[in-house]
């Protein structure tokens, strides 16, 4: 897989590319992460790669004849090219493990006051990380990018991907470590008692328990049946 993001602040990535799992996929060949300056395409003496919205208005906005022609240099014929706006579908977990299907993915980063609307017709969909609004799109694109770059097969253990949250609509379970005993708070005692059917029935247990008491609407969604959501 190779992620391509385009941005006007590319120093933004630096620590987000050296270091944890991030670094070790890409050590490992699993993943290619370029990040591409989207002011090297603009045409302007100095880079200049945005102006004043026609109609007025607060902000500059991004111009579409730079931004075309960034993901049309980057663009090859399996690429899906993502443009990270508050306006578009919420990314979710489901989300990730469709995309990192994807063989070349290119994400744009927006800044300012946006895009200029055109883009629109030159790019395969539009991603939110919520509602909310960020300076720019480097923060989202990490996520994303983080989010999916673990889900690729040999990046993370098979193990610890299918007991997380989200897996099958549920949240994760509860996990201690030493001490056993903190001012008057107790490990459960069968997560110390070696009976791996009871540690897993009872870790099973917390998270559905975990997911009616925090996110009881994941319980309604996709193969949740009879509040045991695939359980």
């Amino acid at each position: 897989m190779r992620i391509d993001i385009l941005t006007l602040f590319p120093s933004m990535f630096e620590g987000f590319l050296t270091n944890s799992i991030i670094k070790r996929a890409i050590d490992a060949e699993k993943v290619q992460i370029r990040i591409i300056n989207i002011r090297d395409y603009s045409k302007d003496p100095h880079k200049k790669v945005d102006d004043y919205g026609f109609g007025g208005g607060a902000g500059m906005v991004l111009r579409v004849d730079v931004l075309y022609d960034a993901i049309q240099d980057l663009k090859k014929e399996d690429t899906q090219v993502i443009l990270l706006t508050p306006q578009g579908e919420t990314f979710t977990q489901k989300k990730a493990y469709s995309m990192k299907e994807y063989k070349h993915i290119i994400l744009v980063c927006g800044h300012y006051e946006g895009f200029d609307e055109r883009i629109l017709h030159f790019v395969d969909m539009e991603i939110s990380i919520g509602d909310f609004i960020v300076t720019g799109g480097e923060i989202p694109a990490m996520a994303i990018t983080d989010s999916i770059v673990r889900l690729v097969d040999g990046v993370i253990t098979e193990e610890s991907r299918m007991n997380e949250s989200f897996e099958n609509h549920l949240l994760d379970y509860p996990v201690y470590t030493k001490p056993k005993e903190f001012m008057g708070y107790m490990v459960p005692p069968v997560l110390l008692s070696g009976n791996h059917a009871e540690i897993e029935k009872f870790r099973q247990e917390k998270r559905l328990e975990n997911t009616r008491l925090k996110r009881p609407d994941l319980l309604e969604g996709e193969g949740a049946e009879g509040g045991k959501a695939n359980l």
